[in-house]
């Protein structure tokens, strides 16, 4: 069943700068700026953390998928309202922008459900941190990327480095920030800065796939999974091991439908299922 969208909180003007279309499990997330191709800007910043609030604890948000509206995921900062109007507050104001942006960034990042990044269009600058953020990416082919700081006298911020360094190869990542050039979905997906990119028409699609494969799982599983895999890549060998024998001891005490008990009693006494063609039957 489909909802219509509806503003992430109807009590503030600001609230349509993003929108959630709820759809059997998944909830779909909209930036909703595009006269300014889904800039963000402070108000947008700010309503996504009423929006991560609110989805974390709604029932029919089983699986965040984030876009933006008309023909762009995000073009970024918004240069006039989170830029030169913020720095013209003074450093106090800056850094309250800042903390807003980088903020729900990192809370997307360790988000209690499985996320997606759907990259319709231009992906420019500090967009890259939340398409980063989303455990998973799924682009148009006709999506452009680019970091284009370099021509206008900035690094790229907001982690956006750091997330080039960790998603690209060396030289990949030095030609695109040094350059300014811009590539398209194809290549992103080349890349790994997607997992992978189809059609523009076909986009929404093979999102929608993707989340059902997601719906199919043990969601406490798949969070414990996903906060694993961030963790252990910054750990040593030896700690990531006694981590991941403690997250998965963690796991079996909290999934009270023991999911793990389950899945071996169908595969080795019922013979229902088959543990590498799919998910356990839950339920």
């Amino acid at each position: 069943m489909t909802t219509q969208s509806k503003p992430a909180t109807d009590a503030t003007p600001d609230a349509d700068v993003v929108t959630i279309e709820y759809d059997n499990g998944v909830a779909w997330v909209t930036l909703n700026r595009p006269d300014k191709r889904n800039a963000m800007n402070p108000a947008l910043n700010a309503r996504m953390h009423a929006v991560l609030d609110e989805l974390e604890a709604d029932d029919r948000c089983q699986v965040l998928v984030l876009t933006g509206a008309g023909e762009s995921f995000s073009a970024g900062m918004d240069l006039k309202e989170y830029f030169r109007e913020t720095e013209a507050k003074g450093h106090i104001a800056v850094r309250r922008a800042q903390r807003d942006s980088y903020g729900w960034w990192r809370r997307l990042r360790w988000f209690e459900k499985p996320t997606i990044a759907m990259v319709n269009g231009w992906c420019f600058g500090g967009a890259f941190s939340p398409l980063f953020a989303c455990d998973l990416a799924v682009a148009a082919d006709e999506a452009q990327f680019g970091v284009s700081e370099i021509n206008w006298g900035i690094i790229p911020g907001g982690n956006v480095t750091k997330v080039l360094a960790d998603l690209m190869t060396q030289r990949e990542a030095l030609y695109y920030i040094m350059t300014g050039e811009t590539f398209d979905g194809r290549k992103a997906a080349e890349m790994k800065l997607v997992n992978l990119s189809v059609p523009r028409e076909q986009l929404r699609a093979r999102v929608r796939a993707l989340a059902d494969t997601l719906l199919e799982k043990n969601p406490l599983t798949l969070k414990a999974a996903k906060d694993a895999f961030k963790r252990v890549v910054e750990m040593p060998f030896d700690a990531a091991e006694d981590y991941l024998v403690v997250r998965q001891e963690s796991l079996n005490f909290l999934d009270k439908t023991e999911g793990r008990k389950q899945g071996i009693k169908q595969f080795i006494d019922d013979k229902t299922y088959r543990p590498g063609l799919g998910a356990y039957k839950r339920g």
